[in-house]
């Protein structure tokens, strides 16, 4: 029985193992280009410009893991054992959605150091705002309708025609404002854990008012 049990919880983890690595893959593409752009680069150039669209095409791939708890569900009703949910698929689940979430937090602290050091302190909150409604956007984009980021690329027109008139839907409307709730809600909280391990100089958004501070270090 318990050689059953845990067959059962490896072929499991085998299956989620393909989506997890590449949804975390997805999530860190954001990651890696905020510490080029934002940490390494000046803005101006045509090649930061179009990393920086790439950034945010990639970017609601991040949050999106938040949406993959979905798939636990069915993975409970396959296990059907308390002990093996709790100390091993709860655990899995829990590391790749948080270190998904982690990669946004992380993405929009280097965004926010970025306007910091160039003398705009001011906007972190609004672009962060911005940010978690366009994500929202993109991860019922990605749930629901199945576009990935590079569905701007291959079917433009399908994204900006099908993408546009679904979201003007009552429910879809009802949808991406629980998700802009939930990003906002989450990141608020995750963005001080975060530079709570870091130098208290470094916490850029929390206090952005004080222009005059010194540069964060993260």
């Amino acid at each position: 029985m318990k050689e059953e049990l845990i067959a059962r919880v490896v072929h499991v983890l085998r299956i989620n193992m393909s989506w997890m690595t590449w949804n975390l893959f997805l999530a860190f593409i954001p990651l890696a280009l905020s510490v080029w752009l934002f940490r390494f680069k000046r803005g101006g150039t045509w090649l930061w410009w179009l990393g920086f669209l790439v950034f945010y095409a990639f970017l609601p791939n991040a949050p999106y893991l938040l949406t993959d708890v979905i798939h636990l569900i069915d993975d409970i009703r396959t296990i059907q054992s308390v002990w093996m949910i709790t100390l091993v698929l709860f655990p899995v689940y829990l590391l790749v959605i948080l270190g998904g979430f982690e990669a946004y937090v992380i993405s929009l602290i280097n965004w926010g150091y970025y306007l910091h050091r160039i003398g705009k302190s001011q906007w972190i909150w609004r672009v962060e705002l911005i940010t978690h409604f366009l994500c929202a956007v993109g991860v019922y984009w990605g749930r629901f309708l199945r576009f990935n980021s590079w569905d701007f690329i291959t079917q433009p027109d399908a994204v900006l025609t099908k993408g546009v008139e679904e979201i003007l839907g009552k429910q879809p409307l009802v949808i991406i404002a629980i998700t802009f709730v939930v990003l906002a809600g989450l990141y608020w909280i995750m963005k001080r854990v975060t530079l709570s391990f870091s130098q208290p100089s470094s916490k850029i958004g929390i206090n952005s008012e004080r222009a005059n501070s010194n540069t964060p270090n993260i």
